[in-house]
């Protein structure tokens, strides 16, 4: 298989990899389905490998597929971003980022300024968890993600964005609402709504509780900071989370804990290879200019 024909085989494999399917591909590559399907053919013949399970219409990676989309996506990623920087250099930035948030309160003030220097920029965001967001950064799914706390990874890029401190928060009948100040010890014993396995705000909370003796009951979990909070406000027990994302509301009363300083660290990350693509660098740059203002 010469150079040419091999290149042309590698994106139809890689393009069908992502798409899920060689119909979804072949629109991708603005060629026919046929074609899709002739080239990664070639490349199982000619090189004795099996790249796919059928399963029905469906396709499924097989592992030395996995390995090879790997490696796939380092070449393809890099063509993409040559290809915006050179549209780039002749439309003033145009493209699309897509950026995946832990949530949207640190991720705005940056979207709004990137958005009125870049109109032409399609942004799309997503929001999840931590571990989920690296996950998408790591496996191109993802231009820049906003994390909590630093993510060591050979193959990731991270800045550092703010410093966000826990509050606890409860009902206004709740009877440690009625105090002006508590210890963390006063939280012994108490009912937490608190989020799901893999939150870094629960995992800093429980770590901080372990290290000075508390215990609390995890009486209810849910899924997002907006069920966390409505749980709370119905008085199912007492809730933490950044205060950034604490929203005040007439049901709800935020607790001084006077001894504690609990606190998470908010990142971006790319894959190292990306970070001087020029729309992502663009984007880390406006947010260090905003971290600057807010620290």
């Amino acid at each position: 298989m010469s150079g040419l024909s091999l290149l042309a085989a590698l994106k139809a494999f890689d393009a069908t990899a992502r798409a899920g399917s060689m119909t979804a591909a072949a629109r991708v590559l603005a060629i026919q389905q046929p074609t899709v399907s002739s080239h990664i053919q070639r490349l199982e013949v000619d090189f004795g490998v099996e790249l796919f399970h059928r399963r029905g219409r469906r396709l499924e990676l097989t592992s030395f597929g996995r390995t090879l989309l790997d490696y796939t996506r380092r070449t393809f990623s890099g063509e993409e971003d040559a290809h915006a920087l050179l549209a780039a250099a002749k439309n003033q930035y145009v493209g699309r980022l897509v950026i995946h948030a832990i949530g949207p309160h640190n991720v705005l003030p940056v979207l709004k300024l990137f958005m009125k220097q870049f109109p032409q920029v399609n942004v799309a965001v997503g929001v999840g968890d931590s571990r989920t967001i690296t996950e998408k950064i790591l496996d191109y799914q993802g231009d820049v993600g906003m994390v909590l706390n630093h993510v060591a990874h050979p193959d990731l890029f991270g800045a550092a964005y703010r410093t966000q401190r826990l509050v606890i928060f409860g009902n206004t009948q709740h009877p440690l609402a009625q105090r002006a100040t508590l210890k963390l010890r006063d939280l012994q014993g108490q009912r937490f709504v608190i989020r799901e396995e893999g939150s870094t705000t629960r995992r800093v909370f429980e770590q901080e509780l372990k290290e000075r003796g508390v215990e609390v009951q995890v009486a209810l979990e849910m899924g997002s900071r907006e069920s966390v909070r409505e749980a709370v406000a119905e008085g199912l027990g007492l809730g933490v989370v950044a205060e950034t994302a604490y929203r005040p509301d007439p049901r709800l009363v935020k607790l001084t804990i006077s001894d504690t300083s609990m606190a998470t660290q908010v990142h971006f990350i790319c894959r190292k290879e990306r970070h001087q693509a020029p729309l992502i660098s663009t984007f880390l740059g406006l947010a260090h200019s905003v971290s600057q203002k807010i620290a």
